[in-house]
This record gives structure tokens, sequence and C-alpha cells, in this order.
């Protein structure tokens, strides 16, 4: 991994809709979870100009995470690579020729990036990006899922173990990092921030990135202040195509 660590560069990272982003870079562009694109077709109209190799990320196969349309983007860049979770492959959404696969602790790595598949905490995996001396994390479906005005207590028990379990894993291994991609769900109501305060309790995050809000971004950023707790700074996105420079 360390291959990596000494070039530290500038990143733009640029939100797409519910949990797509784009992070471009000089020679590398990474796109995280994409199933729709922005009211104004922003990354379809940017795509051919994208600089670099091309890296395209899928956590798992639900909708709002996966759509079959990214394979078609090979016909206007020969130089993608798509990185998908085994879950995509295994509901036959792919083929087998079409992306490298990974499920919890594959490795993917070639001469500019180095990517480690996490666990979740619902389908598929989350991914640690190690590219331009940067170290990001998008959680994907990864998080402390309960509804306490729902849930039993021990469905709230079980479900905060799982996730302090898969927590512990990544923590250990990766205690830092610079970005931070990680939902911030309003239907879970009073406990839509629970899971990335803890998060933030055991890794040090440079930029804390909201996703998964449904739309609701002037209710998740009002977290943003509570992420100085942290020593974090707050991604406060308020529309498609926002971005921020790390």
């Amino acid at each position: 991994m360390e291959i990596f660590l000494n070039d530290l560069r500038y990143m733009k990272l640029t939100y797409v809709f519910h949990s797509c982003f784009v992070i471009e870079s000089t020679d590398i562009t990474l796109i995280f979870d994409y199933y729709k694109d922005s009211a104004n077709n922003w990354l379809m109209r940017h795509l051919p100009d994208l600089k670099g190799k091309v890296y395209v990320f899928a956590s798992h196969a639900h909708h709002d995470h996966f759509n079959k349309e990214i394979l078609e983007w090979s016909t206007v860049r020969k130089d993608i690579q798509y990185i998908f979770s085994k879950d995509i492959l295994d509901e036959k959404q792919c083929l087998s020729s079409d992306g490298f696969f990974l499920n919890k602790g594959g490795v993917y790595q070639d001469d500019r990036i180095y990517v480690k598949a996490y666990g979740s905490t619902d389908q598929g995996v989350s991914f640690y990006v190690e590219a331009g001396g940067k170290k990001i994390f998008h959680a994907g479906d990864f998080n402390d899922w309960h509804w306490k005005e729902e849930s039993t207590p021990e469905e709230i028990a079980d479900a905060e173990r799982f996730y302090q379990d898969e927590l512990n894993i990544l923590a250990g291994e990766v205690p830092v990092l610079d970005v931070a991609m990680f939902p911030l769900d309003p239907r879970l109501g009073a406990d839509f921030a629970d899971g990335v305060i803890l998060f933030l309790q055991r890794i040090k995050t440079g930029l804390l990135v909201p996703m998964h809000c449904q739309g609701e971004h002037t209710f998740i950023n009002c977290f943003g202040a509570k992420a100085q707790n942290y020593d974090s700074q707050y991604f406060f996105i308020e529309k498609e195509e926002d971005s921020f420079e790390f």
C-alpha cells in the first residue's frame, strides 16, 4: 500500500446524486455508486473529458447504488476499470468479463490505485481506496441501521453489535482517512447520525461527506457543526454538482 502514499496531490470531489460521487485527480478519476445522474446530466456530459484512467465502483446491487447503464460507458471511454462487489455478479446483473469483483477482504491493485473491500451492514461491501497519496473511503450501505421508534431493544442491540464488529475491523486497519463518504439518512429520524459519530470516534477523518441523504440536505447538514468536534471538515452539500477540493 505504501507505494501510493508519497504522491500527495489535490483532488476534486463532485456530488452527483444520492450516494454517487466523482473524485478527479491529475491522472485518475474515481466514480462511486452511480444509479442516476444529476438533473443536468453532469456526469454524462463530463465523462469523455474526465482526467486520466477512470475507475467505476459499485458497492452492491441495490437499485440506488448500481445501474447497468454504467457498463455502456466503456463505449465512450476505453480506459474504464470496473470494480464491483461480488454480489452484483452473483445476482447476474453483469458478466464476469465486465470487471473486477470483490468480496469482503478482497483487494484490487494496479500501478495507480490500491483498493480493499471491507464489510457492510447491509448488502455488498464498502470500499477503501488509496490513490494519489490520499486515503479514501466509500461506505456503500455500511451504517448503524436501526430505528429506535420502530425496532425492539433486541433488534437495536443486534444492529449496533453488527456495526461495531465491522467498524472494529476497518478501524484496526485504517485508523486515518483523508475523506469518507458515509450515510446520513434522514429516514433514521433522531438516530440518523449514530453511525457516523461512532465512525468519527474511531477513525480520524479529514473530510466527512454525507451521502444516502434522500435529497434532504438541509436536514442532514445540521450535523456539520458537530463534525468539528471530531476534528473533521464537513462537506455542506446544498445541491447536485456541488464540489469540494481536498
